[in-house]
């Protein structure tokens, strides 16, 4: 993407999904050199094959601040990269069918609100007033209004076209094998044989991100998985807001938002498997059947609805189910953001902004603790790159 080719730069990012490409994208607008390595293209793998959710509720607390921080890129995209990726701020609605988890809705909407998140939530008749469409098994709604869905297959090639305008360098197809840091900066070798030099190095690598950071003495387990997702045939633009089931029975998981062109993208249920080395993630047949099944008791009408195309993603996965953002504990000027668990791509412009901040001036006022590396260090690294869930 860039014009110009050097080796040097004040900043290396590793990996082009959307956590890489930001990174570069707000390093640039700090006016730091920046050196983006991709091993595919941008947004090839998870960044670019999820379902495309800006979903700030249901987030982990923690996690809210930087999601926030998100939202406000993603209202004003186009004015940022120039381009249309497709972000709707069509709300986003959760539905619950267990009055557990209508506990839940209650309690979240209270705590998210001190982290700057307002959500409605709706009871009984009070549900089907507002959503008519929905099957009589829904016991509450959380809607999160400002939320919505953006094009997961515009977003990280354009945040890494706005970078390379601005100056940065951004090489695709450059496996890096791999990272040391010789005295005050750090070497980074591809499988190629290029070597790449800067003083600070953010490692935004996903599910290959353990190959790297095990180089510096800190391995994590990752494990990759292969969510599926599904679209059907175009209907007419009924359904504005993104909507999804929250319960913790994996087989009960759907959602679902609509484009205006018609068509709807389905995603949920379980995952299939990933495999890291091959770089492929595979469709199973039957989790399709299962996510109409869910679809149509979600709702009823959408039964006649014909699925014309399926496919998956690597995404990697995380124990605990947080992501690493943040500061190595043990090399100076080496930074990581990866293992989103299947949720990064709304809060990936602000994790960028947060990391471009952090590598620029040292410092950030969102806490990270919760999402430090060191949280893994009595942990190996699973031998396994291949995993269900």
């Amino acid at each position: 993407m860039s014009a110009t080719t050097t080796n040097e730069a004040d900043v290396i990012v590793i990996g082009g999904g959307i956590m890489g490409t930001t990174t570069a994208f707000f390093l640039r607008q700090r006016k730091r050199s920046v050196i983006l390595l991709e091993r595919g293209l941008t947004g090839q793998q998870a960044s670019g094959v999820n379902f495309g959710g800006i979903r700030r509720q249901g987030r982990a607390l923690p996690q809210l601040a930087m999601a926030n921080r998100a939202l406000r890129t993603w209202q004003r995209s186009t004015a940022l990269l120039g381009e249309d990726i497709e972000f709707l701020a069509s709300g986003h609605t959760r539905v619950c069918y267990h009055q557990k988890d209508v506990e839940n809705f209650d309690q979240y909407a209270i705590d998210a609100r001190a982290y700057g998140l307002d959500l409605n939530v709706l009871h009984g008749d009070a549900v089907f007033e507002r959503f008519p469409f929905l099957g009589r098994e829904v016991l509450a709604v959380s809607i999160s209004p400002l939320d919505g869905h953006a094009n997961p297959r515009l977003a990280a090639p354009a945040f890494g076209r706005a970078a390379a305008r601005l100056g940065a360098q951004v090489i695709e197809n450059t496996e890096i094998v791999r990272v040391e840091k010789e005295g005050e900066r750090f070497r980074v070798e591809s499988a190629g044989g290029e070597v790449y030099w800067a003083a600070q190095l953010v490692i935004c690598a996903g599910a290959w991100a353990s190959r790297l950071t095990e180089q510096f003495g800190e391995p994590v387990p990752l494990v990759a998985s292969g969510p599926q997702m599904a679209v059907t045939e175009p209907v007419p633009y009924v359904f504005k807001s993104s909507m999804g089931v929250f319960t913790s029975i994996k087989e009960e998981s759907i959602y679902f938002r609509q484009i205006p062109r018609g068509n709807i993208i389905v995603g949920g249920g379980p995952a299939g498997p990933a495999d890291a080395v091959t770089c492929r993630a595979s469709v199973l047949p039957r989790n399709t059947v299962g996510q109409v099944a869910q679809l149509r008791r979600l709702v009823p009408a959408m039964a006649p609805l014909h699925v014309i195309r399926v496919w998956s993603g690597v995404e990697s996965y995380l124990p605990d189910g947080e992501p690493v953002i943040g500061p190595s504990s043990k090399v100076d000027g080496l930074y990581y953001a990866f293992g989103f668990c299947g949720s990064g791509f709304q809060i990936g412009p602000g994790v960028g902004e947060t990391l471009a901040e952090l590598v620029d001036t040292g410092r950030t006022d969102i806490p990270l603790d919760v999402f430090s590396v060191t949280r893994f260090a009595k942990q190996a690294a699973p031998r396994s790159t291949i995993a269900t869930s």
